[in-house]
């Protein structure tokens, strides 16, 4: 399954860009996460990993590419599932920023998860774009 999602940002790319890089800023925009730990590698770097653990789930994060503001990629697995999340920058202005992301689920394991893959695919987009959504919230509240 793969579907893309954007926001378009009330803030310059570079700022968008530094609060989308600092991990102690996830806790202000996605829901339930409660901390995010490296394992291995650079923090930032590709190849690093990191775990993300929310309360009803735990990811494990690897970078795949980060040439920001162009792209940053990374794989998260869980154990029900695999994705691949490819986020994109854009400065349409001086003072707006457009961020892409595009989702690509690679593997579900179990029935449940892959009955819900089949039969609700919108919600897995519909959650993709409520933290966009928050993310963009939270960026326009900082002093630009």
């Amino acid at each position: 399954m793969k579907f893309s999602c954007h926001v378009d940002i009330k803030a310059p790319l570079n700022k968008v860009i530094d609060l989308f890089e600092n991990p102690d800023n996830l806790k202000e925009w996605q829901d339930g996460f409660i901390s995010f730990e490296p394992v291995s590698g650079v923090q930032g770097e590709v190849g690093s990993k990191s775990k993300l653990i929310y309360e009803k789930l735990e990811l494990i994060e690897t970078i795949i590419r980060n040439e920001l503001p162009e792209e940053f990629k990374a794989n998260y697995e869980h154990k029900h599932m695999v994705n691949t999340m490819s986020c994109r920058f854009e400065a349409i202005d001086s003072n707006t920023t457009r961020l892409d992301q595009e989702i690509h689920y690679t593997k579900f394991n179990g029935f449940v998860i892959k009955l819900l893959a089949k039969l609700f695919p919108g919600m897995f987009k519909k959650q993709v774009q409520k933290w966009l959504n928050q993310f963009k919230d939270f960026v326009e509240r900082q002093d630009v």
